[in-house]
C-alpha cells in the first residue's frame, strides 16, 4: 500500500529529473548575420523596395528588432520581413 503512494511522486520527481538532465545550452552564433545579429547597436533598416511580379507588384520592407539578450548581457536583432501587394507605376 506505501508503494501506491509513494508511486506518483517517484514518477513525477523521475520526470522532472529527466527533462532537467537533458537540457539544451544555447548557442549564440548564426551562420547567416542577414537574419540575426548578436551585439552592437541595432542594425540600419533598409529602404522599402518595390519588384514587379507580373500582374502586381510587391513592396518589401526589412526592419530590426530586439528579441530579448544573451546571458552575458548582448542584444540579439532579428530581422522582420513584411510584405504587402501594391499597384504597379
Amino acid at each position: 500500500m506505501p508503494l501506491r503512494r509513494c508511486l506518483p511522486v517517484l514518477l513525477a520527481t523521475v520526470l522532472v529529473a529527466g527533462c532537467a538532465s537533458s537540457t539544451v545550452a544555447p548557442r549564440y552564433t548564426t551562420n547567416n548575420p542577414d537574419v540575426i545579429r548578436i551585439g552592437g547597436e541595432r542594425p540600419a533598416n533598409a529602404d522599402p523596395r518595390t519588384e514587379d511580379a507580373g500582374s502586381y507588384c510587391m513592396e518589401t520592407a526589412e526592419r530590426w528588432n530586439e528579441h530579448g539578450r544573451t546571458p552575458d548581457g548582448q542584444t540579439l536583432w532579428a530581422k522582420d520581413t513584411l510584405r504587402r501587394v501594391v499597384p504597379c507605376q
